[in-house]
């Protein structure tokens, strides 16, 4: 049997995960000993695996297939008995999250930096998934940094490389490493949700066509073996369907800019009738109908409103939860429902404990990331088809119609982000920094509505947010600024970037008036972005006269 390798090293700075892992450039995880050191960190902050089963794979992204190897050898050299690698290294982070929770997984390791850009000089992600199949909670993380700090050896097997296209199992050292199929158990947890048989007459019938774009990242087998083999959705429905270690070229991030062939198509003359993008892991989604983008906070608040045609959630929802910055329309659903609308920090990890205590069936995040509790992260491809079910059961309703239906039934929450990308890290912290010294001055100030009224701040507050599960505090979460007349603005610093800083401001309206609701969305924030640039001072801040990203 070969041995563990016992290998010196030093600690890196800059190891502490954020809330999806961490992310650095490729470059960065390419020196010797970086990636040893984080993954020895990991295992070193963890208990009780010997024996156990790890699972493995990620986004397909440049260095994924290098990284993998690694991580394997590690993982024998660390005493888990069972290591389960998604075929080529292929498997989505909410497939990851299934096969954790349907095979018992102690855990799992992911390799993604998610929506962000890949290739060679792009970046590159990594991060670890507890037994529920969730990301690790802050207790793990911060166990994690503390060490990689301190740590002076990690563990290793000097083995060949296992073949990552071949399925079956093979040895290395003690452990049993599987390359397995990364869609077969995911899609089968999708046919027991949704009413497969309706959505496979909806796309087979002709009348109805679909434009799924998996932007040549990890979603592309997922959507062939779902929509196209299993539900017969014609080929052509398919589009950047080949996983590229560099997304093509592209940024695999599902909105408007960076989703702009989907948008021409959903806004030309002989448009589909339903369109969608997953990301680069296959975690957010966005979904377009004919001349008409989906926000994402509204897509929760109608999944939820029609859960009860879905079969796996026609029972009734346990409750909803949504993250801070993402507009307040699903709690709008949850009093019409009578469950709870809980709000959390932003990171998925913030509703794993909702989850499986039981008080949340249905998650969202205003970033283009929508869940449920068959796992323990988003889920694009589920989000995908959710809405294909809900259209199967509204015969003759476009995207359209059954959104604007919902507004009347519960008005519309007119929302928008504007990212500021790739800003001088100290502009945007000082930025942040002095709005938080300054909340104590808001409430009672006064801003111009646009129609010759003005409205008046009613809370101005830095988010904090109590765990009802565990009663742990997470702190500095969001600045929010509250008007009398229900509208707010919402600033926050952005942890999934990799250069510069990536400010974030949320705008947010409430409009009850039917008649009022088909009002253009910037015009109708046009006073709310005018307050947001008084509070914070943006241009003279970040040099900036408009943001790079308009969601």
């Amino acid at each position: 049997m070969t041995l563990p390798l016992i290998v010196p090293t030093r600690p890196f700075a800059g190891q502490r995960p954020g809330t999806s892992g961490l992310r650095k450039k490729v470059s960065v995880f390419e020196q010797p000993h970086y990636l040893e050191n984080f993954v020895q960190s990991v295992f070193d902050a963890l208990e009780g695996f010997a024996g156990a089963t790890l699972v493995v794979g990620g986004d397909g992204r440049y260095y994924n297939d290098v990284a993998i190897q690694t991580i394997v050898r590690m993982a024998a050299a660390n005493g888990f008995g069972r290591i389960l690698v998604g075929q080529r290294g292929i498997l989505s982070t909410p497939a990851a999250s299934c096969v954790i929770r349907k095979r018992g997984a102690f855990g799992g390791i992911i390799l993604s930096a998610s929506h962000n850009p890949g290739g060679p000089d792009g970046d590159f992600g990594i991060k670890y998934n507890a037994g529920n199949g969730g990301p690790a909670p802050e207790r793990i993380t911060e166990a994690i940094w503390r060490r990689s700090e301190a740590i002076e050896r990690y563990l290793t097997l000097d083995t060949a490389d296992i073949d990552l296209a071949r399925l079956g199992v093979t040895s290395i050292g003690a452990a049993q490493v599987e390359v397995f199929d990364p869609v077969v158990d995911h899609a089968e947890l999708m046919a027991t949700l949704f009413d497969f048989a309706a959505i496979g007459e909806l796309l087979r019938g002709g009348a109805f066509r679909m434009r799924f774009d998996a932007m040549h990242a990890v979603t592309g087998p997922y959507a062939r073996a779902i929509f196209v083999e299993r539900l017969g959705a014609p080929e052509a429905s398919l589009v950047d369907a080949v996983p590229l270690p560099d997304f093509g070229g592209g940024h695999p991030d599902p909105n408007p800019v960076y989703a702009a062939a989907l948008v021409e198509t959903m806004f030309a003359p002989d448009a589909p009738d339903f369109g969608a993008a997953s990301d680069g892991d296959g975690d957010r989604n966005m979904i377009v109908g004919r001349n008409f983008i989906v926000t994402p906070s509204d897509s929760l608040a109608v999944l939820a409103a029609n859960a009860h045609l879905v079969p796996g959630y026609a029972r009734g929802l346990k409750g909803i939860a949504r993250s801070m910055p993402t507009s307040r329309a699903a709690d709008r659903v949850a009093a019409h429902l009578g469950i709870a609308c809980h709000e959390t920090p932003t990171g998925w990890k913030f509703f794993g404990n909702l989850l499986d205590a039981g008080l949340a069936t249905l998650c969202g995040e205003e970033s283009a990331g929508t869940g449920s509790d068959h796992v323990r992260e988003k889920d694009g491809v589920w989000a995908v088809l959710f809405w294909l079910n809900v259209l199967a059961a509204r015969p003759g309703e476009s995207v359209e119609a059954i959104v604007r239906d919902h507004w009347r039934r519960f008005g519309r929450d007119i929302y928008s982000r504007h990212d500021y990308e790739g800003v001088d890290v100290v502009a945007a912290n000082g930025l942040i920094a002095d709005l938080r010294a300054s909340l104590g001055d808001l409430p009672g100030q006064r801003f111009d509505r646009g129609d010759g009224s003005v409205a008046r701040v009613t809370l101005a507050d830095d988010f904090a947010y109590t765990d009802p599960v565990d009663g742990s505090v997470t702190t500095g979460q969001g600045i929010r600024v509250g008007f009398d007349d229900g509208s707010r603005i919402v600033f926050r610093l952005s942890g999934t970037g990799t250069e510069g800083a990536t400010l974030r401001v949320y705008l947010e309206r409430f409009e009850p008036d039917p008649e009022k609701q088909g009002v253009e969305t910037q015009e109708a924030l046009g006073p709310l972005i005018a307050a947001a640039e008084r509070l914070a001072g943006i241009r003279g801040r970040t040099g900036r006269d408009r943001p790079t990203v308009v969601t």
